[in-house]
Formats: structure tokens, C-alpha cells, sequence
């Protein structure tokens, strides 16, 4: 077995020696080179058929962008698969508001009942670590996902990920189910944007009102355009208690909040991690990887973590997939996160952070198998 430390400095290389071979497609320390000329069209973020879609929904395009949006009664919250909107709101997410947003509830109790499945005990926290700066160079893959929800604005995270159906030239996102979709208690979450190497040189929270978006943003805002998640987890999901989690994963298409879109994500941030469908379940995984923005006590949000763990195996309920789970002491906002081992000989996104206890020391992810790779494929895949 590779020691968990070698393993955290295998993983971190190839981000860092990726995100360098593939070169970057935009100037960190400016703007994003995806944004074109200055200040496109919104809407050219946004599928042509828009307007007309949202009318079929009843909704007014102007109506939404002028506060609408905030509207969560649940007669009029879209709630099923393909009620996906997300019209760019220009300057909604300034660096003062992304540093406010708040981590969405997804916990599980402690102590997990054994007789639901096969469990392994439970591992060894391992702390987390913060990820050199700058993230550009460092975990150029790895963001921020910010949405807003009948609570208000919050936060989870994300990775770039490839696009079969676009070499070189992916606009995807993994995450997890609970970072776009309410679950069985609601349904989409609004104004969901990427944010690809956030706060890129880990200014301090207090600070980030007074720095400029570029530094924080430093390859700008993406927008979803479509968004895809399981059925399960819509049926399902809840905050608490674990339910829908073994389902708990989303893919993101997205588009900057600037410009025409010319420069794909993976162009603009200069590499994207394969999806393995075909991972061996745990323990036969090799040492895996979670990195995120952890945002909730002792993290505040604004750096980024990883950790390094042997997955063991966690099953909550009984005839549904086991999970993975790594000890690792992130918190919540750290969910969507990405989670990275090596698979064919190959580094790929191999699950994504649903659930810990919120007493914290582990982390959980669902195995990524056909149901994932439909929903994948649904949103771009091959």
C-alpha cells in the first residue's frame, strides 16, 4: 500500500504538471481570456431558445433578472429534470457576496448504523491540507461553485472535468447532486456559476471585499447553462440522514458570464481530469484524493484543502450502492468537491464529497457507475 503522504504528492504533482504541459488559456493576474471584448451580451451564455422556454415555464426573462428569481414557493419552484434554467444575472456574484455565501446542510449522525450493508470501520481523520498558491498552477482542475437557495447564496465545490464529445475543449463540471437540486424538499437552485481557481492566492477572508473580482475570479465567472442530476437524488435527497447520497452527483455545462464563449473551460484553465466510470470499488482503490473549499468551523471558505485517505466502504442503506469514504477533517463547502485516484494508470475524478458527520473526521462519495455516466452523458459525455 503507498503510503498516504507519497500518495497526496503523487496526486498534487499531476494537477500541478497537467495544468503546466497543457498551458493556460487565460492571464491569471487579469481577464479571463474566454471574455472576448468588453462586456458581451448576456444571453450569449444562454441556450438560443431562452425566451422561449422560459415562457413555456411562465416566466419573464426581465421579471427574473430584476428579483424574480427569489421567488421559492414551491407551486412555483422547478422542480423536474428538465426544468433546468439559469439566466446570467451581469455582477451578481461580486467577491463580497461569494465570501458571504453559506454551506449547504448535507450531514449524516456519527455513528452510522453497521447493519444497513457492508461497512468498514470507521478511518483515522487525516488532516486536511492547504494546496500551495497559486491554485492556477497548482490544482488548476479544482473550483468553487457558488447558487442561491430559499436560504440564500451558497457554496460548494467543483472540478473541470473532460468532455468526450469535445477534446480539449470541455465546459464541464462534477459536482454533487445537493450543490444544484433541492432533493425531494424542492427543486433547481438559481444563479449557479463556476468559479475555476477561486481566490487564487488565498487572500484572507477579511480582505477579499477590497480585492479585485479578477484576483478572485481569476479566469472569470462561468455560468450553467444545463445542469444534470441523478433521479434518485431529485426523489430522494435530503439534507440530513444520508438519504439519496449513494446518488449524490451532477454535471454542470457552462458558458462565461462574458464574451461569446469562443474559449472552452478547459482551454481557458488549461487542463480537465477524465471521469472513471469503471473504478474498482473499496478497498481495492488506490489512495484517493479530495480536494474542496471547506467553509464551515474551523475553515472559513476561502482556501483550498485536500486530503488523502485509503477509501473504505460506507453503506448507509441496505440494496443500494456502497459508498466510498477517506478520513479527512474538511467541512461542509468542501461537498462537490472532487475526489482523485489513479485508474488504468491514469489520474481520474473517481467520486465527489457528499456527506460527512458534522462533528467532521470523515468524508463520503457515491461510486461512479452506469447511472452516473447517464447523467454524464446527458449534459455533454459521449
Amino acid at each position: 500500500m503507498r503510503r498516504p503522504a507519497l500518495a497526496a504528492a503523487a496526486l498534487a504533482a499531476v494537477l500541478a504538471v497537467t495544468a503546466t504541459a497543457c498551458g493556460s488559456g487565460a492571464d491569471p493576474g487579469g481577464q479571463s481570456a474566454a471574455s472576448g471584448g468588453a462586456g458581451g451580451e448576456s444571453d450569449l451564455a444562454l441556450p438560443d431558445d431562452l425566451n422561449s422556454r422560459l415562457k413555456e415555464l411562465g416566466l419573464d426573462l426581465d421579471q427574473w433578472r430584476n428579483g424574480d428569481w427569489k421567488n421559492w414557493e414551491k407551486d412555483d419552484w422547478l422542480r423536474e429534470a428538465n426544468d433546468f434554467i439559469n439566466p446570467v444575472i451581469d455582477n451578481l456574484w461580486k467577491p463580497e457576496r461569494m465570501r458571504d455565501a453559506d454551506v449547504p446542510e448535507k450531514t449524516v449522525p456519527s455513528d452510522v448504523a453497521d447493519d444497513q450493508g457492508v461497512s468498514d470501520p470507521v478511518p483515522n481523520p487525516v488532516q486536511a491540507s492547504p494546496v500551495d498558491t497559486p491554485y492556477h498552477s497548482n490544482a488548476a482542475p479544482v473550483g468553487k461553485v457558488f447558487f442561491d437557495g430559499p436560504e440564500g447564496s451558497m457554496v460548494c465545490s467543483g472540478t473541470v472535468v473532460k468532455d468526450p464529445a469535445n477534446p480539449g475543449k470541455s465546459n464541464l463540471v462534477w459536482t454533487a447532486g445537493h450543490c444544484v437540486h433541492a432533493g425531494k424538499r424542492g427543486g433547481w437552485y438559481r444563479n449557479i456559476v463556476f468559479v475555476p481557481s477561486y481566490n487564487d492566492n488565498a487572500v484572507a477572508a477579511e480582505q477579499i471585499a477590497n480585492t479585485p473580482r479578477e484576483q478572485i475570479a481569476p479566469y472569470g465567472i462561468w455560468w450553467s447553462d444545463r445542469a444534470a442530476t441523478s433521479d434518485e437524488w431529485i426523489a430522494q435527497g435530503a439534507q440530513e440522514g444520508g438519504a439519496g447520497a449513494p446518488y449524490d452527483y451532477a454535471v454542470l455545462r457552462v458558458k462565461p458570464e462574458e464574451g461569446s464563449g469562443a474559449t472552452s473551460l478547459e482551454e481557458t484553465v488549461g487542463t480537465a481530469l477524465p471521469v472513471a466510470f469503471d473504478a474498482p470499488a473499496a478497498p481495492d482503490l488506490e489512495n484517493t484524493g479530495a480536494w474542496g473549499y471547506p467553509a464551515a468551523p474551523p475553515f472559513d471558505g476561502v482556501r483550498m484543502f485536500s486530503c488523502v485517505d485509503r477509501a473504505g466502504r460506507l453503506s448507509l442503506f441496505a440494496g443500494q450502492p456502497t459508498m466510498y469514504r477517506i478520513g479527512c477533517t474538511m467541512t461542509g463547502g468542501s461537498s462537490g468537491g472532487g475526489w482523485f485516484s489513479v485508474v488504468g494508470g491514469e489520474t481520474s475524478l473517481v467520486s465527489n464529497t457528499s456527506i460527512g458527520p458534522a462533528t467532521g473526521g470523515w468524508l463520503a462519495g457515491p461510486r461512479l457507475a452506469e447511472g452516473a455516466k447517464a447523467v454524464f452523458d446527458s449534459v455533454g459525455g459521449g
